[in-house]
């Protein structure tokens, strides 16, 4: 029986923009065991994010942000529930769906452009050329194309964060998760970076799942804006941000949609605290 040819493709058809993924999740629960007992870290969660969406998970530290994020990626499967993208049941990590944490988790022992090229090289597709002249794109997305040859200790906080970025969008998914990637950052730092990663996901077309305790950030970088409860973690209130972009996390507007999302935050904390006595 002859085997079938995989088909090479070219850095062009790499760097197309493809559809992007949409969301559903489903009743979703999981729960941990711990030292003292059994912790429901979320309870019956429900969320549907539609193509190309930008949509912010907000909430106090323990509140299962992070957890749900794990899951939509597939790293952690839900006690009970679904997430299906695309319609399709998600059981496993995939390339369709890449996470960007807190930390940017990058080899040492690679170059800026070698850690670029890492998941680009798992693409048995690609010609070496290929592989390169895609790693560079997503460098100067980034901009960060001068320091391709330095090794990963001779960079800044932010300048890491961007290779992250760099690596998470090279392989072209269609689902974009990041877990707080701006938290260890100074604030001048996160604001250059608000402004970008705006202008890459108008650029890119995916669909970002955003996880932040930060309410003023998830005010200028998310359409929604999805405020958790803690113990267990339930989505509670929601917010459409109604405002242009690019949005500057300073602009009096967005002050106000970050003050009604505090009040809001206050007043589920104050509520869970009441139910809690």
């Amino acid at each position: 029986m002859r085997r079938a040819v995989r088909r090479r493709s070219s850095a062009t058809e790499e760097l197309e923009v493809i559809a992007p993924s949409k969301l559903a999740i489903n009743n979703v629960s999981k729960s941990f065991q711990s030292a003292s007992g059994k912790v429901l870290a979320l309870d019956r969660v429900s969320l549907n994010v539609a193509e190309a969406e930008f949509v912010c998970l907000v909430g106090a530290s323990g509140c299962g942000k992070s957890t749900l994020l794990n899951i939509i990626a597939g790293l952690e499967k839900p006690d009970s529930g679904e997430v299906l993208a695309d319609g399709k049941p998600v059981t496993a990590p995939g390339r369709e769906r890449l996470v960007m944490f807190q930390e940017p988790a990058l080899f040492p022992w690679l170059t800026v452009f070698g850690n670029v090229l890492f998941g680009l090289n798992l693409k048995p597709n690609l010609s070496r050329k290929d592989r390169h002249d895609v790693a560079k794109y997503y460098l100067e997305l980034v901009g960060l194309s001068r320091f391709e040859r330095a090794n990963i200790h001779e960079l800044s906080g932010g300048m890491k964060q961007r290779v992250s970025l760099a690596r998470a969008l090279a392989p072209n998914p269609r689902v974009l998760l990041m877990d707080e990637p701006f938290a260890a950052l100074d604030a001048l730092t996160r604001e250059q970076l608000y402004g970008d990663i705006q202008e890459i996901w108008k650029a890119r077309r995916k669909t970002i799942v955003f996880v932040t305790h930060n309410v003023r950030e998830g005010a200028c970088l998310g359409d929604r804006v999805l405020l958790f409860s803690p113990h267990p973690g339930r989505i509670q209130e929601e917010f459409a941000v109604e405002l242009p972009r690019p949005r500057d996390i300073n602009s009096v507007d967005l002050a106000a949609y970050a003050t009604r999302i505090t009040k809001a935050l206050k007043r589920i904390g104050q509520a869970e605290a009441v139910a809690a006595e």
